[in-house]
């Protein structure tokens, strides 16, 4: 929601770093925000539909199998895209939670990794409603809450960071993608 920072830019690197190719679709178009304040009026501003059509075209040259990621507001785009892309190896989703699709093939493996602390945007009943959603589809899901993490715990420029949490997340994203078939 905050636009393409220095964060995601850090995370696809990474990424990277473990031989994955990543694509990081700029949804805002090199406009950003510093909070949630400035960050969900931009994202009204340009609206859902754009911001989809921008992730959609991102993600068009990828490989079917592709491993969907998205993080915060990046869930939901993942969320959005997940039904048209059925033969995706997996999706991570960090710090928000996104429907699984009725169509989502069974055993999709999926892995979320969300703060007990965030109230707002992954509180515990919805993670558990969650999961419930997830295995009634058959996928494969990991669902992994870090007890003193609140939302956006991996950004070391956010209150909310949480360097442990953070560190366990991504050893946890690395398994996640060196398990799935390549």
């Amino acid at each position: 929601m905050l636009g393409l920072r220095s964060v995601e830019l850090q995370a696809a690197q990474r990424l990277r770093s473990h031989g994955h190719e990543v694509v990081t679709p700029d949804l805002y178009e090199g406009r950003t925000a510093t909070s949630h304040e400035e960050g969900f009026p931009l994202m009204r501003e340009i609206g859902w539909n754009v911001i989809t059509q921008r992730a959609r075209r991102s993600v068009q040259p990828l490989p079917a199998d592709a491993v969907l990621a998205g993080l915060s507001m990046g869930v939901g785009v993942v969320g959005t895209l997940l039904p048209e892309r059925r033969q995706t190896a997996g999706a991570l989703m960090l710090h928000a939670l996104a429907d699984i699709p009725d169509t989502a093939r069974p055993g999709l493996p999926l892995q979320v990794h969300v703060g007990a602390l965030d109230v707002e945007f992954a509180p515990p009943a919805a993670v558990a409603t969650w999961r419930d959603s997830a295995s009634r589809r058959g996928a494969q899901a990991q669902v992994f809450t870090y007890p003193n993490a609140g939302h956006f715990y991996t950004d070391a420029s956010l209150p909310d960071h949480d360097e442990h949490a953070s560190e366990l997340t991504w050893q946890r994203i690395a398994d996640f993608l060196r398990s799935l078939p390549h």
